[in-house]
């Protein structure tokens, strides 16, 4: 495996691979990431993985600085995994002067949920990925569905630009326990890490709720809010939406069957997790 800093040297090393599989990651890798180069090899080849903890999507108050580096880890999993080359740029090859062009997701998309709770965070995420997207130029690209809302709206950033690249979406790797993989699962306590399957088992409860028939879906969010806050979790949201577009479903959008997801945000301590079930 080639692990390669510079722009330059990344184009020069990709110059006429035409079945590029990409998969974008900040590092510390999991099983859940491994997966997604399992998936991207079945898409194309060569498998180009990057690690970047992009500064752009933290907001001032969170954990960039203490954003979990286990570099020389990440780099035995990837060999093991056969990825031909890794982007591993710093700060400074990837923004040699300051990204004063961002990408900005539109309101309805971008500023709910997660949005809502990290303002300027789809912002990042969206100018690095287009950037990286620059770099690497894959035919495909795979993305976790852990993080839906990010996953939905790098689908219609590329539809909208007409990039070249197929977007990829990876199911959600779990624990035996149901604990949806997140590099951010490490700074659970011992305590926490065996409460945090409740998070899953609440976005269960809900789905089981409205296929039973329940169409009252702000009591049920309401409910699923409370059954957290009553084991000491600080939920941001529960959320019965669209799958379409993350918006709230209508009573006509129910009477047609829509396709529903229910995404969820809570803080278990310190740590902040997120998770989503497709209903």
């Amino acid at each position: 495996m080639k692990i390669i800093s510079s722009i330059e040297e990344l184009r020069d090393q990709l110059r006429g691979q035409l079945r590029t599989a990409f998969v974008p990651t900040m590092g510390n890798l999991h099983e859940g990431h491994l997966s997604l180069m399992r998936l991207a090899r079945r898409h194309g080849d060569p498998v180009v993985a990057s690690i970047f903890v992009n500064r752009l999507q933290f907001g001032p108050n969170e954990d960039f600085d203490k954003y979990p580096r286990t570099f020389e880890a990440d780099v035995e999993k990837l060999e093991k995994e056969g990825v031909y080359v890794l982007f591993a740029p710093t700060e400074k090859d990837l923004y040699p002067e300051p990204q004063e062009y961002r990408v900005q997701p539109p309101n309805d998309l971008g500023d709910i949920l997660e949005g809502e709770f990290r303002p300027g965070f789809f912002n990042g995420v969206s100018t690095v990925v287009m950037k990286l997207f620059s770099c690497v130029q894959p035919k495909v690209a795979v993305f976790g569905k852990k993080d839906y809302q990010q996953l939905m709206i790098i689908r219609k950033m590329a539809k909208q630009f007409a990039l070249p690249t197929e977007i990829i979406a990876a199911e959600t790797w779990r624990a035996d326990d149901g604990l949806a993989l997140s590099s951010r699962n490490g700074y659970l306590s011992s305590t926490e890490r065996e409460e945090a399957p409740f998070l899953y088992q609440t976005l269960n409860r809900v789905a089981e709720s409205v296929r039973a028939g329940n169409h009252d879906l702000v009591t049920i969010e309401r409910q699923a809010m409370q059954d957290l806050s009553a084991r000491d979790w600080k939920p941001d949201y529960v959320a019965i939406r669209k799958r379409s577009n993350l918006q709230a479903p209508t009573v006509e959008d129910i009477a047609a069957n829509e396709a529903l997801v229910v995404l969820t945000a809570a803080k278990l301590g310190n740590t902040r997790l997120i998770d989503n079930l497709e209903i």
